[in-house]
């Protein structure tokens, strides 16, 4: 019996029941808050809008129960006063204090919604606790928790965080209060799956030679890891300055957090392989004296994942598959959509796997969750959100629902919605809906009219034309905006500045509209989106920031990989009429590269090809030298050195700031 049919057997009754509401308001990411501030007719000081009330709390939720707050501090040692945390260059990766104003803050601020500061105050303690015996964690000094486990003779180390300066300072936090000596050496590390908030930080945690270290991971983890970072991985990144509002200064008019912890940090990123892979369920591997019970949950959060449980000390690490909020089944940045099946049916397998044998579940993020009954209910109602969802989207996909006609009339029974780590603070029932759709259906929603429709530009020319200019679109907005649908006149405006992106007063206006919609989220990384752009409308676009990739990255890229990376960078147009073959010998294989059709292609074997119009010899190291626009030195080269040449001039480079808001 697979997984996915294990999750009929504990299924409750609250998701087998309730009915699909039809009731457009509560099935989208924004709150009761935004509700009522989009029917609120009152002008904003920086164009047409609408402002909330701070006295409405998001729905009819269980403000009272402060257990969350109890878990969240239960075993605090120490917090991290080393201040920022900085690059070797100065760049800061991380300031611990960028968040103070969290715990200063006197109520609920106006600008933020109730629900979501309550997610902002549990995430913004940070600092070095005791999860139980042997097992810590260091927490608010990235996006995702590290957790240390005491061997007999030394350290395991899971999921050392984004970048080698916050692992080592979480590291050292540790070993301040607990090993002052350091007398406790990492004698493993376990990857629980390929994001880069999970390996990335590897070198600060090994920064040196790692013989004799064991470092686990799930099968497929080195596929998972690279492909995400490399292929799309520029767009992704742009996107993900929206996601996670990197890019905007914390405050409680401005980012207060993304829902699944604080920020991402800015530093550098390194991968260290596997030295083994855990490949089925039931496996045992003992670590420094610790034995370890693994799960493997492929297709959930990540296409290569594993939960895992040390029975000896009762204690369970659910990676990212059971956190304390909605996940996303498609994320905003962009990925591969996840398979809320499957999801639902690796928990059910999680309950039978730990029921009665864990006592606190840990995970890669937030807090952990003490006493059976309580992580049996946690992985229960987690169970039922996922299942719940794919179920009752796909029921509608065959009664003929579209993806958006579902995301705004499904709604959560309320035993599931009023469960704190049910909440859409990272994921959202809306987008969560659309994504199922598409896993099953694709973009295209049958209708013939969306089949060919015009791209942003050409459609906004059309829209401002049959309304009667610029002047007459911003005037519609600002009446549906008084009206109280936010929705619509930022449509109405996105056109407007789409068509004349010069418009400072269509710009002004849809960013005060984003502002309102933004405050009003109870989904964090729904507010950071609106938020961004408001700030992108009015100040344009600032250059990128992000995590410096370390070489590791780089050296962990298969040839078959650097040589895909370039193919997706191939300008067709500019390459119809090219056609060319090198090949690349590094060590006893040939790569032979062949353009043609604007398409660049690669075959291998043991011998130089006949219609090789060049021949590179060289090593990987020359060869990440090449690709990075370094030059050729130590490369030989037979043959027609021009035909490199004339490979790399058709390869676009990425952009790492294209608009969004904007043409």
């Amino acid at each position: 019996m697979t997984p996915m049919d294990r999750r009929g057997f504990v299924a409750t009754a609250g998701a087998a029941a309730a009915a699909v509401a039809l009731n457009p308001q509560t099935a989208t990411a924004l709150s009761t808050q935004t509700q009522a501030a989009l029917s609120t007719q009152t002008e904003a000081a920086s164009g047409p809008g609408v402002r909330g009330s701070s006295a409405t709390d998001t729905g009819d939720l269980p403000y009272e129960d402060e257990g969350d707050f109890a878990d969240a501090d239960r075993g605090f040692i120490a917090a991290f006063t080393g201040g920022p945390i900085k690059t070797a260059a100065g760049k800061v990766a991380w300031d611990p204090e960028a968040y103070a104003f969290i715990g200063e803050q006197k109520g609920t601020p106006r600008s933020v919604d109730p629900s979501l500061w309550r997610q902002a105050r549990l995430l913004s303690r940070q600092g070095l606790y005791r999860v139980t015996d042997r097992i810590y964690q260091v927490r608010g000094l990235d996006l995702s928790n590290m957790t240390l486990v005491e061997g007999d003779t030394g350290l395991i180390v899971i999921d050392p965080l984004i970048s080698a300066e916050t692992a080592a300072a979480a590291l050292g936090l540790y070993r301040e209060h607990r090993d002052p000596e350091g007398k406790r050496p990492v004698k493993a590390m376990i990857y629980t799956h390929p994001h880069v908030d999970h390996f990335g930080g590897c070198r600060g945690v090994l920064p040196g030679s790692t013989e004799g270290v064991e470092i686990l991971a799930p099968e497929g983890f080195m596929e998972h890891a690279v492909s995400e970072n490399v292929y799309a991985g520029p767009a992704m990144a742009r996107r993900s300055a929206y996601m996670y509002g990197a890019q905007l200064p914390t405050g409680v008019k401005a980012q207060v957090g993304c829902g699944l912890g604080l920020n991402v940090s800015l530093g550098t990123v390194g991968l260290i392989p596997p030295t083994r892979y855990i490949t089925a369920t039931g496996q045992e591997v003992t670590l420094d004296g610790v034995r370890i019970e693994f799960q493997m949950t492929p297709g959930t959060e990540s296409q290569a994942e594993m939960n895992f449980l040390f029975p000896e000390l009762r204690a369970v690490c659910m990676a990212e598959n059971a956190t304390h909020t909605m996940h996303n089944i498609i994320t905003l940045r962009g990925a591969q959509v996840r398979d809320a099946h499957a999801w639902a049916g690796y928990l059910t397998e999680s309950i039978g796997l730990y029921e009665g044998k864990a006592e606190v579940a840990f995970a890669s993020h937030h807090w952990p969750t003490w006493g059976n009954e309580a992580i049996v209910g946690l992985l229960t109602h987690q169970r039922d959100l996922y299942g719940y969802l794919h179920d009752q989207t796909v029921r509608l996909i065959n009664q003929g629902r579209t993806g958006s006609e579902i995301a705004e009339t499904l709604q959560l029974p309320p035993q599931l919605d009023q469960v704190w780590a049910n909440r859409g603070y990272y994921g959202s029932v809306s987008h969560n809906v659309k994504g199922i759709y598409q896993r099953y259906m694709g973009w295209f929603d049958a209708n013939p009219a969306h089949l060919w429709q015009h791209p942003p530009v050409e459609e906004a020319r059309r829209w401002v034309e049959c309304l009667g200019g610029q002047r007459a679109v911003r005037r519609q907005a600002r009446r549906y905006a008084e009206r109280g649908d936010l929705r619509f006149a930022v449509t109405l405006l996105n056109h407007a500045v789409f068509n004349d992106p010069d418009d400072r007063a269509a710009k002004r206006d849809l960013a005060g509209l984003y502002m309102r919609l933004g405050e009003g989220m109870e989904n964090a990384v729904w507010r950071n989106f609106y938020l961004m752009a408001a700030q992108e409308l009015r100040d344009g676009i600032k250059p990128a920031t992000s995590a410096t990739l370390g070489p590791d990255m780089y050296m962990a890229l298969t040839v078959g990989q650097l040589i895909d990376s370039m193919a997706v960078r191939v300008n067709g147009p500019k390459a119809w009429d090219l056609r060319l073959a090198v090949d690349w010998r590094i060590g006893d294989t040939y790569w032979h590269l062949r353009l043609a059709n604007g398409l660049l292609t690669w075959t291998t074997s043991s011998a130089q090809a006949k219609d090789a119009g060049l021949t590179m010899t060289m090593t990987r190291p020359q060869l990440l030298t090449l690709l990075a626009g370094k030059g050729t030195d130590g490369i030989t080269m037979t043959g027609d050195p021009a035909l490199l040449k004339k490979l790399l001039s058709v390869l676009d480079a990425p952009d790492p700031v294209f608009p969004i808001v904007t043409p």
